[in-house]
């Protein structure tokens, strides 16, 4: 069964860096292959690792709303299985399932069902998923994606972000999810900063696995469109990334 880390937080905290520099991380230490898991509706983790998206699981959830993209003599549940596998985007490292926006109106309960057992079945062949989440963790209250070993929530370094974060926490405290650890990780801040912050981050109750500075080598690869997965290993924020992963036991 993978490895199964999951990473959250509010929009524009980090949580997609850091999932696809944890994802190099796991790459160029040989624990591959890698199912990752876009469930951010701003799907854009395949932008970050260089991987252009074949489809979204939220395309195929809208067809089986129409009863006439079933192809006679065919049920509901072989055909969402189906164009799963054809929906998951495949390189020689990682393999990319990628959720998509929001669900359109109506039950879904069956089609998610299926998602699940897909999920279910497809992780048992991977050492390690990394799941880049939205900020509801719509996905993991609906048992999607279960047994999460590492639960990273994301912050800025404000005390806005830390307290975003640990209503987060509170959320997956709630749910009774099944997860091992659960680690806040600063984004694009200093050490400093997060010193400055400690009350505000202990009175959340989550431990502070480490900080991810500001790094212009992000910033002028995001200008020149290229991912982050080609980050140079002197890369301030990637050395930053790789001492959480050796922290949390990734």
């Amino acid at each position: 069964m993978a490895k199964h880390i999951s990473i959250a937080g509010k929009g524009g905290t980090g949580k997609t860096t850091l999932a696809a520099l944890l994802i190099r991380f796991l790459c160029e230490r040989g624990k591959t292959p890698i199912l990752a898991i876009d469930a951010d509706p701003n799907s854009n983790l395949g932008e970050a690792l260089g991987m252009k998206v074949k489809g979204t699981v939220a395309d195929i959830l809208a067809d089986v709303k129409n009863p006439r993209a079933v192809p006679p003599g065919m049920s509901k549940h072989s055909f969402i299985e189906y164009r799963l596998n054809t929906a998951l985007t495949e390189s020689p490292k990682v393999d990319l399932l990628t959720m998509g926006g929001p669900e359109g109106p109506g039950c879904y309960c069956a089609p998610n069902d299926i998602l699940r057992g897909y999920i279910g079945k497809l992780k048992d062949n991977y050492p390690y998923m990394v799941m880049d989440n939205e900020a509801g963790l719509e996905h993991l209250s609906r048992r999607i994606a279960q047994d999460v070993d590492i639960m990273i929530i994301t912050t800025d370094p404000t005390v806005r972000g830390v307290r975003s974060a640990g209503r987060i926490a509170q959320l997956v405290r709630s749910l009774k999810l099944d997860y091992r650890k659960l680690s806040m990780v600063m984004c694009m801040a200093s050490e400093e900063q997060a010193e400055g912050l400690r009350r505000e981050i202990e009175e959340t109750g989550v431990e502070l696995g480490g900080v991810v500075p500001r790094d212009p080598m992000i910033e002028e690869l995001d200008l020149e469109g290229r991912p982050l997965i080609e980050l140079l290993e002197s890369s301030p924020a990637y050395r930053a990334v790789c001492e959480i992963a050796e922290r949390l036991g990734i």
